[in-house]
């Protein structure tokens, strides 16, 4: 890993444990502070602090660079360089209590962590490094075909958009050993950079859910690709071992 790399690292990291040790303190007695997209997609207060300490330390670290996060207030830069940022990955577990939340930090393209508070886990890579949990390199094996592969997926805050999520979720279950839905996609991507799951796929998420998941899913040495979009459901991201990559993407693309 080159130097530029390593400070890179280092800027994601801090700012995703500054901000994984607030929401850590605050998990359990948070409330929803209001709604946005529709009346399921949640924000609390939580949220905006995270992002908040993010922001301060990407200010006093990387001051030139562009940043893009969940929250908003989107700054311009000047060196190339944009910080992709998810303060709060789960919100609704995380308002609910359910221990599936985390921290997404990534310099586009260079640096990416997800960070697990709860289970104080941090999920890294550079685009010149390996994967690494912890500092572990990471190398997930691949299952032999899509009947024993466990998937993850996600799905959308719009009745509608979940109607047709849930007709191509019904292609793929009887197809795949199982089917799991954790609620956060960037620690899906870090759990299936990990082997916990073999493959993930969800469209309409965000920049910010998977610019650093996908990194270190493609550092890990697994197949990532962007979904175009498809009729009424939005662009969305595929990742699984490359054996498999084709067959699950028949069934959702």
């Amino acid at each position: 890993m080159s130097d530029a790399g390593a400070e890179l690292l280092d800027i994601a990291t801090e700012a995703a444990r500054t901000a994984g040790a607030l929401l850590l303190e605050r998990f359990g007695s948070e409330r929803v502070l209001a709604t946005k997209s529709t009346t399921t997609d949640l924000v609390s207060a939580a949220d905006l602090a995270a992002e908040a300490a993010i922001r301060g330390v990407l200010t006093r670290r990387a001051p030139d660079d562009a940043v893009l996060g969940e929250e908003g207030d989107d700054r311009a830069g000047s060196t190339g360089r944009r910080w992709i940022v998810d303060p709060l990955d789960g919100t609704v577990n995380y308002l609910y209590g359910l221990p599936q939340w985390c921290v997404s930090v990534a310099c586009e393209g260079l640096a990416g962590v997800v960070f697990d508070p709860v289970r104080d886990e941090l999920f890294a890579a550079t685009a010149e490094g390996p994967a690494t949990l912890d500092g572990q390199v990471l190398a997930p094996a691949a299952p032999e075909d899509l009947g024993h592969a466990l998937v993850a997926t996600g799905f959308g805050y719009d009745a509608r958009r979940r109607a047709l999520q849930a007709q191509v979720v019904a292609r793929v279950l009887p197809r795949a050993r199982d089917i799991r839905r954790g609620g956060a996609a960037a620690l899906d991507l870090a759990w299936c950079a990990a082997g916990r799951v073999d493959a993930y796929w969800e469209r309409g998420v965000n920049e910010w859910d998977v610019a650093a998941g996908e990194l270190i899913c493609a550092r890990a040495g697994l197949h990532v690709e962007r979904l175009d979009p498809a009729g009424e459901l939005p662009w969305g991201v595929l990742v699984a071992p490359r054996p498999i990559a084709q067959e699950l993407r028949g069934l959702v693309a």
